[in-house]
């Protein structure tokens, strides 16, 4: 991927799809270098508040709903009593504050290895940031993989993989060895969720290669929930949730449909439909 600019269009390049996505800039609100990645936020004339970390697209105000939704509220409605959760990455702080309307959850722990993007979210996406105060939360600048070497063993009931793209300061995320340190720090009846990126470009690649680690780091169930996301290659995004010693095919219908969570993209129906993956899915990720 590669970044272009101008003096009104901010454009993200995927060269290897051979496509683009542009959005039009009013002006740069933040420059910065972390010792992780290079961070900007630009305001855009349509999509309020645009996040990009070292040139890819990672947040709008306008549409960044559909994925912390769809990155906590199906895996929390997945496990039968969801109360200690941890976040692995996350620094813009959106899917902890979709993990703490869930009352019955107790304690969030995120762990994100550059405290700059939560700088910057607090600045200029006060909205993702309106929960990092709750008293059930707890905010770790730390190196994630690190972080599940030394935690207790099934101590967990949900961890969120809220990550960049497999490449940087992200790629050890997505490597077999640690989803099987995820499996151990879950407890029985435990899910797992990780962002899984496009089902158009990376079913064949990424999203089948990380279900077929996720088993064999010992999960008895996958499920890859796709769902739109305007502002990321190609349009179209993914979840992919793991199970331990329990179907992740299946979730709390009736406790979904009762919840009253002030929610834009995400419903019993949402979830419902998401677990049917159109035929060419099925046909690409069949194990």
């Amino acid at each position: 991927m590669t970044q272009q600019l101008d003096d009104h269009w901010f454009t993200e390049v995927f060269d290897s799809h051979g496509s683009a996505f542009s959005l039009k800039i009013s002006e740069k609100l933040l420059d910065v270098q972390s010792p992780y990645q290079h961070l900007e936020v630009y305001a855009t004339q349509t999509y309020g508040n645009l996040m990009v970390l070292d040139g890819c697209v990672m947040l709008t105000d306008r549409d960044n709903f559909l994925y912390h939704e769809m990155m906590s509220h199906p895996a929390l409605f997945t496990h039968a009593d969801p109360r200690r959760v941890v976040i692995i990455g996350g620094g813009d702080c959106g899917t902890l504050r979709e993990v703490l309307k869930h009352p019955g959850v107790e304690k969030v722990t995120q762990i994100d290895i550059d405290e700059e993007v939560t700088k910057a979210s607090e600045r200029f996406f006060p909205a993702l940031t309106s929960s990092n105060d709750d008293p059930r939360a707890e905010l770790l600048f730390e190196d994630g993989v690190k972080w599940i070497d030394t935690a207790p063993a099934e101590s967990v009931d949900i961890i969120i993989i809220d990550s960049t793209d497999p490449v940087g300061p992200a790629e050890g995320l997505f490597k077999v060895d640690f989803l099987a340190k995820c499996h151990r720090l879950l407890r029985s009846g435990g899910v797992m969720v990780q962002q899984s990126e496009s089902p158009l470009y990376h079913s064949t690649t990424i999203i089948r290669e990380l279900r077929a680690d996720m088993r064999k780091a010992g999960f008895d169930s996958v499920a890859t929930l796709p769902f739109p996301q305007p502002v990321y290659p190609s349009g179209w995004w993914s979840a992919t949730l793991a199970g331990k010693g329990m179907d992740v095919n299946v979730f709390r219908e009736d406790a979904a449909a009762r919840a009253d969570l002030a929610l834009d993209y995400y419903s019993v129906e949402l979830h419902r439909g998401a677990l049917v993956l159109p035929p060419f899915m099925r046909h690409q990720l069949a194990d």
